[in-house]
């Protein structure tokens, strides 16, 4: 029986240039690069912020036109409660969440799937929830071109949490709105059918 394996690709010249600068910062922080714990860590952080910022090499409007479907339905879609982690560019911490993400299709409409990955691939990159935001709205906007769009990511933030003014509950909301849910009603709609619990 075949095992299953969790595998990925890393360009090697980049993880051991990322690994080199790791190990000086590491150095220079105070710390010993060649004690028995910290001797693998610039090779598996160089790694994981490769896979953290995976979503340069992404391209999400090639990712929703290849799950794009005729269908008459002209009725809101909603996929609630995506996941969602990135990096603070200001700060390289992480902030995490979750995303609500409507459209109300226009002839067309999209892989159920595709939705949360284009919330990957905009979110691995260096970001601030603000464009975030608005990266997903616009890119659903322009390639779907649906009667209308909602993005609403809450988000909390760890520059704010372990640094900073240190609060550890507070969230961070940002909303942006498209095509039919600039209506009030059809944004109250929305608003209200994210924040019900349905089960």
């Amino acid at each position: 029986m075949a095992q299953y394996r969790n595998f990925e690709e890393y360009n090697i010249e980049a993880t051991n240039e990322i690994k080199d600068r790791f190990s000086k910062i590491i150095d220079e922080l105070g710390e010993d690069v060649t004690r028995e714990g910290l001797l693998k860590t610039p090779e598996r952080a160089a790694k994981a912020m490769l896979f953290l910022t995976q979503g340069y090499e992404q391209d999400p409007v090639e990712i929703l036109k290849g799950a794009m479907f005729k269908e008459e339905y002209d009725d809101m879609v909603i996929i609630k409660d995506i996941e969602v982690y990135s990096l603070c560019e200001h700060h390289m911490l992480p902030f995490f969440g979750k995303a609500h993400i409507a459209y109300i299709p226009n002839g067309q409409i999209v892989g159920l799937s595709k939705i949360p990955r284009i919330v990957d691939v905009f979110a691995r990159r260096l970001q601030v929830q603000e464009r975030l935001t608005h990266d997903i709205l616009e890119c659903i906007n322009t390639t779907l071109k649906p009667q209308g769009v909602a993005v609403v990511i809450e988000a909390s933030h760890m520059c704010m949490m372990m640094r900073g003014v240190q609060k550890q509950n507070s969230v961070t909301t940002t909303s942006g709105f498209r095509g039919q849910f600039e209506k009030i009603e059809t944004r109250n709609e929305f608003l209200k059918l994210i924040s019900s619990d349905l089960s």
